[in-house]
C-alpha cells in the first residue's frame, strides 16, 4: 500500500506551491509519486469543481456546496487515489476532507460532525496518512489573494468568512493532532517546501 499525503490551508496559504514543490522533489529523488488536487483531479470531479467555484453561483445553498464537494471527492478517490495507493505510489493531494470540515462544517455553520459523517460515506474511512497544514492568518492570506488575476467563488468571500475558515482549521487540527502537522506559511516558498519535504521523508522512512 502506498502513502496518502494531503496539503491543507486557507486560500492564500501557499499550499499549492508547497505541495507541487514537494511532489517535484520526490519525483527528482526517484520516488513513485503522483500529484493531484481537490476538487478535481479527474474529469468528472473537474466538472463538479467548475460548478462549485463559478463566481456566478453565489446563490448556491451551503448544503448543496457540501454535497458537491463530497461527490467530487468520492469520484476522485475511487478513480485516481485508491488505484495509485494500490500500486504502492505516494499520492500528494492539494486539499481533501479537512477542507470540507473547515469550510463547510465550521465556516458555513453546517457542523463539523455532520460534514465528517457525509464525507465518511463518500470516502469509506480512507483518511490521509499525513496532512501538512500551511498555517497563516486570514488577513495575510487575503492580502495574497488580492494579487490573483482570476478569483473563484470562495476567494471573493469577505474577511469574516476567511477568519471562520482559519478557526475551523484550528478545530480540525485539535481533533486530528496525530495526523496533522503545522508549517509556518509566512516563511519563504523554498523554506516551506523544504520543511514539508522533511515531514514527508520522515513518513516514508518509518
Amino acid at each position: 500500500m502506498g502513502l496518502f499525503i494531503t496539503f491543507e490551508g486557507p486560500d492564500g496559504s501557499g499550499k499549492t506551491t508547497a505541495s507541487k514543490g514537494v511532489y517535484d522533489k520526490l519525483l527528482n529523488e526517484g520516488f513513485d509519486v503522483i500529484y493531484t488536487r481537490e476538487p478535481g483531479g479527474i474529469e468528472i470531479a473537474e466538472q463538479i469543481r467548475k460548478v462549485i467555484l463559478d463566481v456566478n453561483n453565489t446563490n448556491m445553498d451551503y448544503k448543496t456546496e457540501a454535497l458537491l464537494y463530497a461527490a467530487s471527492r468520492r469520484q476522485h478517490l475511487v478513480e485516481k487515489v485508491l488505484p495509485a495507493l494500490d500500486d504502492n505510489k505516494i499520492v500528494i493531494c492539494d486539499r481533501f476532507i479537512d477542507s470540507s470540515l473547515a469550510y463547510q462544517g465550521y465556516a458555513r455553520g453546517l457542523g463539523i460532525d455532520e460534514i465528517f459523517e457525509i464525507n465518511m460515506f463518500a470516502i469509506e474511512n480512507h483518511m490521509p496518512d499525513k496532512t501538512i497544514f500551511l498555517d497563516i492568518d486570514a488577513n495575510t492570506a487575503l492580502d495574497r489573494i488580492k494579487s490573483r488575476i482570476e478569483k473563484d467563488r470562495l476567494d471573493i468571500e469577505g474577511l469574516q468568512f476567511h477568519n471562520k475558515v482559519f478557526e475551523g482549521y484550528q478545530n480540525v487540527i485539535d481533533r486530528f493532532k496525530d495526523r496533522i502537522v503545522k508549517i509556518d506559511a509566512r516563511l519563504t516558498p523554498d523554506e516551506i517546501i523544504e520543511l514539508c519535504y522533511k515531514e514527508v521523508i520522515k513518513l516514508i522512512n518509518v
